[in-house]
């Protein structure tokens, strides 16, 4: 049986994509299209979580040599990577258009599922408590209600809110990868913290050091010891740790230096990831994980939500640039199974290029490069006229700004 979008998702749907085909783009019809393509990327699993059937209906396809347990982990990478890229837009104020009752009904679903997610008694109880890639998926899901406490955390129940504490404590008893997990585990403690609950210091601090030493100069973090090329530092590093001392320097546990030369180093890989943007709307597809799709692009995502682009990177160019990249993944069907759910690939069911850590549920770190849909529709990102990205002026011959390294 397929997967079927409810009638009322298909006709909001419906109205969005008849807005984009009646005029030449803009950046109306970009935000109508990133709205239609997040929310067909997310539906399956929040819906299917709201109605306790997640894990009933979600396939669990898997890479080739995959070592995990993928019951016991899967779920949970797809919630905490899906909520995780939704929270921005979620937290926008209700509305009567189109979209604002496209995001309402997908805030209500997702809080009913996140209640079903912590309930021993749900068919849909994810699983804390054993192996170590809970660590993980537990931070995005920290992420997600640090980036929309007042969409996503303060309207739990009480009864949920303890049970979602009680799991995040319970990650305790592990630890994980000496790389970007140490993160992991700091940004859950950071979010404890931030609700003004018992965190453990040792593991926030040990992940600030940590990057600090693993910086090795314009704007890269080494992934543990060895420096590793691939987008691990946009996948994770940087909006985690910028994310993470903001909470540190709200707490007083952090300085205000600390967090600043955080966000300038983010800025300044923001400028990489958007020059990565091919003239033709495509990147390169080299390193760990790039199964992760629209992911890579997280922190040039975050580094506009947060308006600090670099002078010379506008909104509109990084508006264009990820808009075109994903029509070139989401426009067809090439991404999805027939019943609408990520396939194992980068663009296209690929599942020879899955890592051995790599499952259905991995693949939702795609909506991470929609964070910008947290703006409104009336600020700049949306409304400034289309602009070439640096790349698309480059191979034209029009004036560029030529490219330094920095020193912090």
């Amino acid at each position: 049986m397929k997967f079927k979008l409810s009638f009322f998702a298909l006709f909001i749907i419906a109205t969005i994509t008849n807005a984009q085909t009646r005029k030449a783009s803009t950046g109306s019809d970009d935000r109508a299209f990133w709205v239609k393509t997040l929310y067909r990327i997310s539906y399956p699993v929040i819906h299917e979580l709201a109605n306790e059937t997640l894990k009933k209906n979600m396939p669990l396809e898997k890479g080739l040599g995959y070592g995990l347990n993928v019951t016991k982990v899967t779920y949970l990478e797809a919630l905490g990577r899906t909520m995780a890229g939704l929270a921005p837009w979620l937290a926008l104020p209700d509305d009567e258009s189109a979209e604002g009752k496209l995001r309402k009904t997908m805030r209500t679903e997702l809080l009913k599922g996140l209640a079903n997610s912590v309930n021993p008694e749900s068919p849909d109880y994810m699983n804390y408590r054993t192996e170590g890639q809970p660590i993980v998926d537990a931070a995005y899901v920290a992420h997600a209600f640090l980036r929309a406490p007042k969409a996503l955390w303060e309207p739990l129940d009480d009864l949920t809110k303890k049970r979602f504490i009680e799991e995040f404590k319970a990650l305790r008893t592990r630890s994980g990868a000496y790389n970007n997990w140490l993160l992991f585990a700091g940004l859950t403690e950071g979010f404890l913290l931030s609700i003004g609950e018992q965190y453990d210091p040792a593991r926030v601090q040990f992940s600030i050091n940590k990057m600090k030493e693993w910086y090795v100069g314009d704007s890269w973090y080494s992934d543990g010891d060895k420096f590793s090329m691939d987008y691990y530092n946009s996948y994770v590093i940087h909006p985690m740790l910028v994310d993470l001392l903001k909470v540190l320097v709200e707490k007083k546990k952090a300085s205000q230096a600390d967090y600043d030369m955080a966000v300038k180093r983010m800025a300044r890989h923001s400028e990489f990831l958007e020059r990565l943007i091919s003239p033709e709307g495509t990147y390169p597809a080299f390193g760990r994980s790039i199964t992760y799709r629209m992911a890579a692009f997280q922190a040039l995502a975050q580094t506009a939500l947060m308006e600090k682009l670099p002078e010379q990177v506008s909104p509109a160019q990084v508006r264009c640039g990820l808009t075109k990249i994903m029509h070139n993944m989401f426009d067809g069907n090439q991404n999805f199974d027939d019943k609408g759910w990520l396939v194992l690939g980068f663009n296209g069911h690929q599942p020879l290029i899955a890592d051995t850590y790599t499952s259905t549920g991995s693949l939702y770190l795609t909506t991470l490069g929609f964070l910008d849909l947290g703006l409104p529709a009336n600020h700049k990102f949306w409304t400034d006229a289309p602009a070439p990205w640096t790349s698309v002026k480059a191979w034209k011959g029009e004036a560029v700004k030529k490219d330094y390294k920095v020193e912090y």
